[in-house]
């Protein structure tokens, strides 16, 4: 189940690419864009409870979906960019083994636990 669950998430990465490779930005721009989802961890300063909340919705892949979709609709290629960096940023996470916070901690995800203690 494993290897089908990280096919998916490699799947869906390259389809961020794919669409990526579509839109009118120079390829740098992915990877200056990469880390910005992750900036929701700063949510974490205000208690484990707020922190899963903004992790979550900014590696939400149905968020991603609704900005991407949104912008694809309305003819915005910002609000595209925008859905497809969630997208690919959130599938890589996955696809790594970095899953969707549960609010007792950073480490305890819907993936299982990550860290260096995962195994204890």
């Amino acid at each position: 189940m494993k290897t089908l669950l990280k096919t998916e998430e490699l799947a869906e990465t390259l389809f961020a690419l794919v669409v990526f490779a579509h839109l009118p930005y120079a390829w740098w721009v992915l990877p200056a864009t990469f880390l910005l989802p992750d900036l929701s961890m700063a949510g974490y300063w205000a208690g484990p409870r707020v922190g899963a909340f903004c992790y979550n919705v900014a590696h939400h892949k149905a968020v991603a979906l609704a900005i991407g979709g949104g912008g694809w609709w309305l003819g915005q290629p910002v609000l595209l960019l925008a859905g497809t960096v969630l997208l690919f940023h959130s599938a890589f996470d996955r696809l790594l083994g970095y899953g969707l916070k549960y609010a007792t901690c950073f480490r305890n995800t819907h993936l299982g636990r990550v860290g260096a203690d995962q195994l204890g």
